[in-house]
């Protein structure tokens, strides 16, 4: 793993890895990572659900 293309760390002192890092793994671990390239987790931006006035 190489640091910055695979994983940095936060503000938090916390280890994150990198949409390459997931890429190389080659699947989604359902995790909900903050940089997942297969979007598991994220809410999707429904503009027919919106109230219009």
């Amino acid at each position: 793993m190489k640091k910055n293309a695979d994983y940095y760390f936060n503000e938090a002192g916390m280890m994150v890895f990198t949409e390459i890092f997931h890429l190389k793994r080659g699947y989604c671990c359902k995790n909900k990572c903050l940089h997942c390239p297969w979007k598991y987790g994220k809410v999707k931006n429904n503009d027919s659900q919106k109230k219009s006035n």
